[in-house]
């Protein structure tokens, strides 16, 4: 027998999760980094990936709003094109997170470690507190995890909105001449970069399951996130474009406007921001990973123990222990000077890249009589398809994975007893 979760999730802990899961460490990165690319023009390509950003976000919520199941893309794959290749779709989200974690946690950590003269043992310390407070969450569940979720998303807002509201007098529209500094062809090399400030959508799917109102909530949520997502990112570019941050400082240009408007203690802010960012990125992956690696197991494509349910709090503790095991060792790896965090990035890219060409895939398939969800998730495929040419040599990464998965042998599913929803 199956183990399941029980529903917990509301509106405004989806919206919370969604901006969780999408709001990167990007937002202190990528606006100065573009910038530096494409000059002020660099506002096309946000106000461009704003719009193509929008169909792959409602291609996800449209899929989980039909399909709701913990297996998420994996289970929208699954439906689509058969039990094999859903199996591996579930494997390449599932070995994504224990390397995409770590990484966002020492994103948010050296932030802060930064504005605060922390040293490098520090931040590491940091990384490790961050994971360990996201995974000790949702094995409480979602519903504590949602409302820290909520508070941890309004704090984040706040910082950021405070910091472009704080740089509007030091906004000069000199900055913004001329405007295409680089040509056109600086646009199109900036939209590259820009994109992944633009992918998340798919993790909250895993989480479908577990909403009270999966057919309103999920399409309402994606809207009212995005729409967030999207203004948030371009004026932070305008602020940092206007204010002239990005030649200061490209990889840390909003800490700069911050440090302009509001001194030492703006860049503290951002720092404090940085890490709550990437806390709110962490706990949403790590809740969908565990989902669905209690989704593969409870299918026999998962060893026995994935599937293993909380009985006090009802969440998926073998998704979670297999999550740990994995931060443990690339921590260890990271601490040992064994790997970058260069090399760390790369590796999950492609993963990322194929769950999405497998979910958008699966809605072209499922939603073909449905005009609609089919015309934006063919946009969507499309998209991807074009963004996985740039994957490069991290390719190697979803290769191993998809070796194991079809020369591994079929597992069997155990007996366990029924979580109820309630």
């Amino acid at each position: 027998m199956k183990n399941v979760v029980k529903p917990t999730i509301r509106l405004p802990q989806a919206i919370a999760l969604y901006i969780g899961a999408v709001l990167g460490a990007g937002i202190l990165i990528i606006p100065g980094m573009a910038a530096q690319i494409a000059g002020p023009a660099s506002l096309v390509d946000w106000a461009l990936l704003m719009l193509l950003a929008f169909p792959l976000s409602m291609c996800m919520a449209y899929l989980a709003r039909s399909y709701p199941n913990s297996g998420g893309v994996s289970y929208f794959v699954t439906k689509a094109f058969g039990e094999k290749m859903g199996h591996l779709i579930g494997w390449f989200f599932l070995m994504s997170v224990p390397i995409g974690a770590p990484v966002a946690a020492i994103t948010g950590a050296g932030y802060l470690s930064a504005s605060l003269g922390l040293t490098e043992n520090m931040r590491i310390l940091i990384a490790c507190l961050i994971l360990l407070l996201a995974l000790s969450l949702n094995y409480i569940g979602m519903s504590v995890a949602g409302k820290v979720q909520v508070a941890v998303v309004c704090g984040i807002l706040a910082i950021l909105i405070a910091a472009i509201i704080g740089a509007v007098p030091n906004v000069k529209a000199a900055n913004f001449e001329p405007f295409m500094t680089h040509g056109a062809l600086g646009i199109g090399a900036a939209s590259t970069i820009l994109f992944w400030c633009f992918i998340g959508w798919e993790a909250v799917s895993h989480l479908s399951e577990e909403f009270v109102h999966p057919e309103k909530d999920v399409t309402q949520a994606t809207l009212i996130s995005a729409a967030l997502i999207g203004i948030l990112y371009f004026l932070s570019a305008a602020a940092v474009i206007g204010t002239n941050s990005y030649k200061m400082s490209a990889q840390a240009a909003l800490v700069v406007v911050a440090e302009h408007a509001f001194g030492r203690i703006g860049a503290i802010l951002i720092g404090v921001s940085a890490l709550l960012i990437c806390l709110a990125t962490v706990v949403a992956y790590i809740g969908a990973a565990s989902r669905l690696a209690l989704s593969l197991s409870n299918n026999g494509h998962a060893p026995r123990w994935f599937g293993k349910v909380s009985d006090k709090y009802q969440t998926p503790s073998g998704g979670l222990t297999f999550l740990s095991l994995c931060f443990i060792i690339i921590m260890s790896l990271y601490g040992m000077h064994a790997v970058n965090l260069g090399t760390l990035i790369q590796l999950p890219n492609a993963t990322f890249l194929l769950t999405y060409l497998g979910g958008c895939a699966a809605g072209v398939k499922l939603f073909r009589k449905d005009k609609k969800p089919f015309i934006t998730s063919l946009i969507s495929l499309v998209t991807t398809s074009i963004m996985f040419l740039f994957v490069g040599w991290a390719i190697i990464y979803p290769a191993a994975i998809a070796l194991f998965v079809f020369l591994g042998k079929p597992m069997k599913v155990g007996r366990q007893s029924i979580i109820s929803k309630r």
